[in-house]
């Protein structure tokens, strides 16, 4: 269901408005979860951000000195505004392709990276998604992804009720709300993966994961390749 809500329900410019709504604290929580990624950065890098939705993370990437971002998306009309992107920075590279079944060989990218709690909003095979992400990842190279840390919880749940208010989502459904997880009445939820989870799925894979919490807001793992 998720995927299809990223498609059709909240994609493009209706993506980008969630963000635009967003509050003071989770500003903040955006911006502490990109400057998390550019500490990975080194020139030359070619990075691949999966769900890259209308390009938000995609053109902060793209101004880091000779970093070469790939971003995709299960979403054409997103793509679509994040090509605006592409046409001012020849660097910026786009493809509709789904996370599970990334059409590059293997070893292609020095990152990969699943920010904004992707992982979960996406709704689909936790794992799977963690090893494409690495056979996707040269020897000596990393995959970030993020989720929400614990501490971050009504923060988050503020934006939520904000984006609802805006129809940008269901109504908050509360009686099913809570638990890291926020349900809305239109049948879209958004979970959390808390850190024994995350390193439940990297061990599963015969992975090591290093995982840290970023501005109170963010829990990373990191997987070296």
């Amino acid at each position: 269901m998720h995927g299809s809500y990223y498609s059709e329900t909240l994609s493009a410019g209706r993506l980008e408005l969630c963000y635009e709504v967003a509050p003071p604290r989770v500003q903040e929580y955006l911006e502490a979860e990109i400057r998390h990624v550019h500490e990975a950065l080194r020139p030359g890098m070619k990075v691949l951000e999966l769900g890259c939705g209308y390009g938000r993370v995609l053109r902060s990437l793209a101004g880091s000195d000779a970093v070469f971002p790939v971003g995709i998306d299960i979403s054409l009309q997103s793509l679509l505004l994040a090509a605006g992107l592409q046409a001012c920075d020849s660097r910026i590279s786009l493809a509709a392709m789904d996370a599970l079944d990334l059409g590059f060989k293997d070893d292609a990218f020095d990152l990969v990276a699943c920010v904004q709690n992707g992982i979960s909003v996406f709704g689909i095979d936790k794992r799977l998604l963690i090893s494409e992400a690495v056979r996707v990842t040269k020897p000596g190279g990393a995959v970030l992804i993020s989720t929400y840390a614990e501490e971050f919880w009504e923060d988050r749940l503020e934006w939520f009720r904000i984006q609802a208010s805006y129809g940008l989502i269901g109504e908050i459904d509360e009686i099913r709300t809570g638990n890291g997880v926020i349900a809305c009445k239109d049948g879209f939820s958004a979970g959390t993966l808390p850190k024994d989870e995350f390193a439940r799925l990297a061990e599963s894979l015969g992975l090591s994961a290093r995982l840290r919490t970023v501005d109170n807001s963010s829990l990373f793992c990191e997987i070296r390749v």
